[in-house]
């Protein structure tokens, strides 16, 4: 689909969101998180569409900065060399960052190196080891409702701790 890096940051952003990559409506549309799993997310922050497209509180950074295309089971990984080229560019800009959310396993590994967990899950849940600097989430895409119904811990335990966390923040 060519290229299209999506991102949005501001200076005084309050929360990163660092995910996978945009998906194909996000690629089409030009906006982050303007989906189904756009909306799970915002859910589980639990924020209003106004508040976080607020470049003041959420700065958006995914891996990849542009659609990666279909893959078997989802959309391909993304592109492994936009992290290295562009995240400490763009993170230099930020000024005071209070918390940084990676959303799903690619943000995980890049970021947590060798403290990241034998899986996903097991990082998830032992995000308190994570904690101040970075909160750790699944994806919010409607395909992981089959992860999210086995895992029944991450929205009684994992969810309202990110929510404190969002709202001290944002308020």
């Amino acid at each position: 689909m060519g290229a299209k890096p999506i991102i949005s940051i501001h200076k005084k952003s309050k929360i990163l969101l660092i995910s996978q990559a945009p998906g194909r409506i996000a690629h089409e549309k030009g906006i982050p998180w303007d989906d189904p799993g756009g909306r799970n997310l915002r859910k589980w922050l639990q924020v209003s569409e106004e508040v976080f497209y607020n470049v003041e509180n959420f700065a958006i950074l995914p891996m990849g900065f542009c659609y990666p295309g279909k893959g078997k089971t989802g959309d391909k990984p993304p592109k492994k060399e936009c992290a290295p080229k562009w995240h400490s560019r763009v993170l230099h800009e930020i000024e005071n960052a209070q918390l940084t959310i990676l959303i799903g396993g690619y943000a995980q590994k890049y970021y947590l190196k060798a403290q990241a967990k034998k899986t996903l899950t097991e990082t998830v849940d032992n995000y308190p080891e994570y904690l101040p600097n970075y909160f750790v989430l699944p994806h919010p895409s409607p395909r992981n409702r089959f992860w999210i119904a086995k895992n029944p811990w991450f929205e009684k335990n994992v969810i309202p701790e990110l929510q404190k966390r969002v709202a001290a923040i944002i308020s």
